[in-house]
């Protein structure tokens, strides 16, 4: 592991960032040794022909370059395959961080050989990284989308319906429970757009488009700050472009 390699070093639920040139690395380049020998480093693939690692570390060392950065904020100013990196990290960090006891008996798990999984050497549980499965639908009316802002958004910042998937449902069944329970709409024709792996916490986004079947918009106070029809020409403030949210909506605009 001591070869010159790309590392995704996590403190305190933030990145170390070298550089944040949507050109280049924005992460540390080094030997293991130059880093302070982190522990339990997961090898999680490979920036332009290097091996990249992730670790968990309680503080930085002093000599290594960069600034601690949370990941979401990360997403809005690095390339395509950085991100890919981020989020693969950070997921990967959180299994391993989480499955160090056997869920079954409680005894201390080790990494099995060749593969992400944590395995049980008592009663033999293998613990595999979570992906949590969640839909995102957008709906369309003539030249209006329906967006929708969660209290969890940043300021004026609306967004498309999402949610995560319930044991036993498919992906359809799941995109019309969510848009009803959410704001009391009906929805047909629903037409899938393409999937995300988004790590906050876990979830893999699967992005379809749908059309109003029918109702009046009923905000769920639980989950739904408000929720209005917008026409493409009058959008108000969306996603970051790096999220499938903001590549749905696009799409579904440049239809119109």
């Amino acid at each position: 592991m001591n070869e010159l390699s790309c590392w995704l070093l996590r403190c305190e639920n933030q990145l170390l960032v070298a550089t944040v040139d949507q050109e280049e690395n924005p992460f540390p380049c080094g030997r293991a040794s130059d880093l302070g020998n982190p522990a339990d480093a997961l090898l999680i693939g490979e920036w332009h022909g290097i091996h990249c690692y992730a670790a968990d570390m309680d503080t930085i060392p002093a000599n290594i370059p960069g600034e601690l950065m949370p990941v979401r904020t990360l997403f809005s100013l690095v390339g395509a395959d950085a991100i890919y990196l981020a989020g693969r990290a950070i997921q990967l960090l959180d299994w391993q961080k989480n499955h160090r006891y056997c869920g079954r008996c409680g005894t201390l798990t080790t990494v099995r050989a060749g593969q992400f999984a944590m395995l049980c050497p008592a009663c033999g549980l293998v613990a595999y990284p979570r992906i949590s499965p969640a839909v995102m639908v957008l709906i369309s009316r003539g030249n209006e989308v329906l967006l929708a802002r969660s209290p969890r958004f940043r300021s004026g910042v609306y967004s498309a319906l999402a949610g995560f998937v319930e044991a036993g449902e498919t992906l359809e069944q799941c995109a019309i429970r969510e848009v009803l329970e959410e704001v009391g709409i009906e929805i047909a024709n629903l037409r899938y757009f393409r999937s995300q792996s988004w790590p906050f916490p876990d979830s893999l986004m699967a992005a379809f488009f749908a059309d109003y079947a029918g109702g009046d918009i009923k905000p769920d106070p639980l989950e739904i700050e408000d929720a209005q029809w917008f026409p493409c020409s009058a959008l108000p403030a969306l996603p970051e472009p790096v999220s499938i949210a903001r590549q749905l909506i696009d799409a579904a605009c440049r239809q119109r």
